[in-house]
């Protein structure tokens, strides 16, 4: 662990308070830093408290033990939002007369390991130690931090491994099991990306009070709830071209790029003559009696017909940069079908009708995506819906 540079600040506060005597300080060093040691090791919390804690909970006869939720707990403590606790925690232990006690055997212990030496060689040691009881302090706010949001945590923790449980045992009973090895390559990819070896991740998961062993079970239980899903659900998944489209644009709309086209046609009714008032409230009330007339992109042409000079164009597909704002984003929200409200452009009264989308050339990607999102949300309702079945249908009996 790196001592956050946000947290430096408060310890160069707690140097400057109690540093002023740092070459002047003699005597009784080694009784007071190992004193100091020890009350620090005794306030950290051991990675395997609990113990196994035995069983509080069965489900089809399988256990889970209080070991376990305790070390799933933990994990999930990881990704908690404690930052500002973890903080303010911090911030109280700097503040703290034993910390301040702490801090002043250490300074004892490194001049009297270090007799003999010279002011600035004395300095120096001073200063790594002092960064290193740094980040002891900030392990211990974070550790704290993580303990006090352990509580609430348990529940989940234990609600997630009964899930779990009936994940593997549903997946078994379709021949479906994953392999060590098939979790040691998403362990060793993980630690990959996390620049360590499968051991020192291992280590470091270790050093946080969670067992490597969480994660595994974890990742068990969610590939062999994935291939279980696909199995039995794949072909019941159907996702229309239309739906892509709608996600390819909506993505275009949050991005401003385009990935997509957009069948488009347009009526324009000329102003011709003196521009005024009257001229436009005309032109206006004749736009919205056309989109009132408005029955799909089949009737546009005729609806232009029967309206004196107005224009249909059909535009075909068209990138939505090529339209103006706001018409641009309107068109990029709209549903195939709609008729967009009358807009004033240089060349008249406007009226847009979005008649389709499709994938711009060369950017299928986007489509591809957008096809795994859609899946991938349909999959997720009947994965809901399948472990409610299995919950209603097993025996779990709590502890």
């Amino acid at each position: 662990m790196i001592c956050s540079p946000r947290f430096l600040p408060l310890l160069s506060a707690l140097a400057l308070a109690v540093g002023g005597a740092l070459l002047g300080l003699t005597g009784e060093v080694a009784a007071q830093a190992t004193a100091a040691k020890g009350s620090d090791k005794a306030g950290k919390p051991s990675p395997s408290s609990g113990g196994q804690g035995g069983i509080i909970a069965l489900v089809n006869d399988e256990p889970v033990t209080a070991y376990a939720v305790e070390q799933r707990a933990r994990f999930l403590a990881l990704n908690a939002n404690i930052g500002d606790q973890v903080k303010e925690n911090f911030q109280r232990l700097v503040k703290s007369e034993s910390t301040n006690t702490r801090f002043r055997a250490l300074q004892q212990q490194v001049l009297s390991e270090n007799r003999g030496k010279s002011r600035e060689q004395i300095l120096a040691i001073f200063q790594e130690r002092q960064k290193q009881f740094g980040m002891e302090l900030q392990k211990q706010a974070m550790e704290s931090a993580r303990s006090a949001v352990l509580p609430k945590l348990r529940k989940e923790a234990k609600e997630e491994l009964i899930e779990e449980r009936l994940k593997i045992q549903a997946a078994k009973k379709l021949g479906i099991e994953v392999t060590d090895a098939e979790i040691d390559t998403i362990v060793k990819a993980l630690a990959e990306r996390n620049k360590m070896t499968k051991e020192q991740f291992g280590q470091h998961m270790k050093g946080m009070g969670v067992d490597v062993s969480t994660l595994v079970e974890r990742f068990r239980a969610q590939k062999a709830w994935r291939d279980l899903i696909a199995r039995r659900f794949g072909a019941q998944v159907s996702v229309s071209q239309r739906d892509i489209d709608r996600i390819v644009s909506s993505s275009d709309l949050e991005t401003g790029e385009d990935s997509s086209e957009l069948q488009l046609q347009k009526i324009t009714l000329s102003l011709s003559g003196a521009l005024d008032q009257a001229a436009l409230i005309k032109r206006y009330s004749e736009a919205e009696n056309l989109r009132r007339k408005f029955r799909g992109c089949g009737t546009m042409a005729e609806l232009a017909k029967g309206t004196p000079e107005a224009r249909f164009t059909d535009m075909k597909f068209v990138k939505p940069a090529a339209i103006p704002e706001p018409t641009r984003t309107m068109l990029l929200g709209a549903k195939d079908g709609d008729i967009l409200p009358p807009a004033t452009t240089t060349a008249g009264v406007e009226i847009y009708a979005l008649c389709g989308r499709r994938a711009a050339a060369g950017n299928e990607a986007a489509r591809t995506k957008a096809l795994q999102e859609l899946q991938s949300k349909e999959l997720e309702v009947l994965a809901r819906r399948h472990m409610r079945n299995i919950r209603q249908e097993a025996d779990i009996e709590y502890r």
